[in-house]
């Protein structure tokens, strides 16, 4: 007797039928292309999303991504696997023939290297040398995106130069310190340095962006949040929004109000014989009173879970970081954002009625005198407590500006030498060599 398989079974009963007695068909199982990929040792299936993905984040418009990924999969759909690097092969030779360059360079650049070239961290753990990754790092420490790119190019050729199959974090960082160094100069590199030995201490950032309306606080700390690697951020206004869904308006009318008229939400008492800018600035601190819990509690939380952390906003006000200036735990950075020239921050606030059109622009253009003592204030306030102030005429310059202020604060608690920043035992390489030769080192560390 012939034994039937559970599977056989399965197929030989009748389909199944709903109440309305409409045949409902079994489930058609589709054969997907596994693609292999060696260096992490995992098998998993040809997804069109993820490549469309990688060609959106190489700048090609969503319905070429799309179609170029449909293709491509139905190139390969005969195939039960693929390779990654066979996988990025094909789609690079389909790119050739692609008419923007750019995005074929940007799809180049965000292949790791081969994958024999591994970076193994100080607990042991591996992971594929990134040019992005690298890249990123070194705009953290202040470096321009050139000169990022620059750096990263040279410190992986020599990768490749050399036949590179591992090298650990200390290493790859000791090269890529020698290499900014050597092409850079010795500013970026110690900064460089400060930046390592603070990553691997283990303490977290207290980013405080502080600044008028219209100077460019969240952009510039969305912005800043990418390049640091920081997942956490806050605003003030959301933290305003959240109380003022528990305190009704009636109760405390202060709390509705913009932080540039707050004052008409105050007791008229005495009001008629104060200037306009007093008064302004008297609304601003009654917000501020009410907010500066919810401020210092979202800090503390950061502080808790040892989690860096950008809290920007019209109320992050200078005082906020004097209950984090330890020698230990957080280190708390504040900046002010500014724009010094009144017709500019007209501009922005115009621009506000294209770009964010439910952010009240014509409510922020009448009330641009007000606005404007405000910020002359706060910019007050920031010289008296001898805080960094950025003017935002320039967003890569003003992004740059900041992380130097950081890097500046950095220095005044981590000494900015290779051996804290790598380890004493990299620290005595050091004294072996000439450090000014970056291209003789990287025979000894790869191969050592």
């Amino acid at each position: 007797m012939t034994q039937v398989t559970a599977a056989e079974a399965a197929f030989r009963r009748p389909m199944a039928r709903d109440s309305m007695s409409h045949p409902r068909p079994w489930p058609v199982f589709i054969m997907k292309t596994i693609v292999l990929n060696k260096l992490e040792g995992t098998e998993v299936p040809f997804i069109r999303g993820i490549l469309t993905r990688s060609l959106l984040d190489a700048g090609m418009p969503f319905d070429e991504a799309f179609d170029f990924a449909t293709r491509v999969r139905k190139q390969i759909s005969k195939r039960a696997n693929i390779t990654h690097e066979e996988l990025r092969e094909l789609v690079a030779e389909r790119l050739e023939g692609y008419g923007d360059t750019a995005v074929r360079r940007a799809y180049s650049d965000t292949t790791v290297a081969p994958g024999k070239i591994l970076v193994i961290s100080r607990s042991g753990g591996s992971s594929a040398f990134s040019r992005g990754r690298l890249e990123n790092y070194l705009e953290a420490t202040g470096l321009e995106a050139r000169n990022a790119e620059k750096v990263t190019a040279r410190v992986y050729d020599q990768l490749l130069v050399h036949g590179a199959e591992s090298i650990t974090t200390d290493k790859l960082g000791l090269l890529t310190y020698l290499c900014v160094r050597e092409e850079i100069g010795k500013k970026a590199a110690r900064r460089f340095l400060i930046w390592t030995e603070f990553q691997r201490s283990g303490r977290p950032l207290l980013l405080l962006v502080g600044g008028a309306v219209g100077t460019g606080k969240s952009t510039l700390a969305t912005e800043l949040a990418h390049r640091l690697g920081i997942v956490r951020t806050q605003s003030t206004d959301m933290l305003r929004e959240v109380m003022r869904t528990m305190i009704p308006a009636h109760l405390m009318p202060v709390l509705h109000a913009s932080s540039f008229d707050a004052w008409k939400a105050l007791p008229a008492h005495g009001r008629a014989e104060s200037r306009q800018e007093d008064r302004v600035v008297e609304g601003f601190y009654g917000q501020v009173q009410l907010l500066e819990v919810s401020c210092q509690a979202t800090l503390h939380r950061a502080e808790n879970e040892s989690v860096s952390m950008i809290l920007e906003g019209v109320h992050v006000l200078p005082s906020l970081r004097n209950r984090w200036t330890g020698d230990d735990g957080p280190i708390c950075v504040h900046v002010t954002m500014a724009i010094l020239r009144k017709s500019m921050l007209k501009d922005r606030l115009l621009g506000r009625r294209t770009e964010a059109p439910k952010r009240h622009a014509d409510l922020y253009l009448a009330n641009l005198d007000s606005i404007w003592a405000l910020q002359s204030h706060l910019l007050s306030e920031a010289d008296e407590n001898e805080t960094a102030i950025v003017e935002n005429d320039n967003f890569e310059k003003s992004s740059q500006r900041i992380i130097v202020s950081i890097i500046r604060e950095l220095a005044r608690h981590f000494d900015g030498t290779p051996a804290g920043a790598f380890g004493d035992e990299i620290g005595a390489l050091l004294e072996e060599g000439d450090e000014d030769n970056w291209q003789q080192w990287a025979v000894g560390l790869i191969n050592r």
